[in-house]
């Protein structure tokens, strides 16, 4: 086991601090500027109030935004979860010629600008699928979000089965259970936490995406992020802008806590 010097344990506190410090300070002060009572963000703060948290709890567009962040990343992610986990076992239980390049192109949209994906989806949805007849709207903003999510539940569930013992499988096979109820009561629950996590992530990705959300949302509808973007440039919204701002981050802190108990909670399993 390594042992470090105390002097060197000081010196490595103090650069984490520094990050820790340089990282969070931007957000700790939109968070307190949510409370500022002027209509424009400032430092020194000179009065506290929650009135812009109580305008923006009732401002309907925040809801509708709030309402349609949710939607997406929820579809985004049962997607990303069913996609991604089917294309794990597939990775780990065939070998088949391109089988590199499969993976590679699986990971390769979490790669990509999103002003790419963004892009690519917008000429496909407008050039492609509306001139003959489809309309794909709401459900394209959903897709075009699921493609980067996929990646997330892949690289965990994967992960996981390269770890799990085979011979566990074949052991139910041998004892007569059939290939769901082996899937039921077998494999699935040592991969459960690595799923789950996985579509946490997801979830959170999606949540916050802005980029690939402004090629793809149809006309009016905005996510908490979008919402973000098109009023931060109007100084008398500033106040409610770092309101929703905040909210954001903490409902984006939940999935990836809880993302980091089932990770810390399988490392204890194991």
């Amino acid at each position: 086991m390594l042992r470090l010097s105390r002097l060197t344990r000081v010196a490595l506190g103090g650069v984490v601090l520094f990050i820790l410090f340089f990282m969070y300070t931007p957000l700790m002060v939109l968070i307190l500027n949510s409370f500022n009572e002027s209509q424009i963000s400032g430092w020194p703060i000179e009065s506290f109030s929650t009135k812009w948290w109580e305008f923006a709890r009732s401002y309907q567009p925040i809801r509708d935004a709030l309402l349609n962040s949710v939607l997406v990343a929820t579809g985004a992610m049962v997607i990303a979860s069913i996609l991604g986990t089917l294309v794990a076992f597939a990775m780990k239980g065939f070998s088949f010629f391109g089988k590199g390049t499969v993976n590679i192109l699986v990971v390769l949209p979490i790669a990509l600008p999103g002003v790419v994906t963004g892009v690519a989806f917008s000429n496909t949805y407008s050039n492609f699928l509306m001139p003959i007849g489809f309309n794909i709207g709401y459900f394209g903003m959903i897709v075009a979000h699921s493609t980067f999510c996929i990646v997330m539940v892949f690289n965990n569930v994967f992960a996981r089965l390269r770890r799990m013992n085979p011979n566990l499988q074949e052991a139910s096979a041998d004892l007569g259970a059939g290939l769901w109820q082996t899937f039921r009561l077998v494999t699935f629950p040592q991969f459960r936490t690595s799923f789950a996590a996985g579509a946490l992530l997801a979830f959170a990705l999606s949540f916050d995406e802005v980029v690939v959300t402004i090629f793809t949302a149809p006309p009016g509808v905005d996510t908490l992020p979008l919402w973000i973007l098109k009023e931060v440039g109007r100084p008398n919204q500033a106040s409610v802008v770092n309101v929703v701002a905040t909210v954001v981050i903490l409902l984006s802190l939940i999935p990836v806590y809880i993302s980091q108990r089932l990770a810390r909670a399988q490392e204890e399993e194991r």
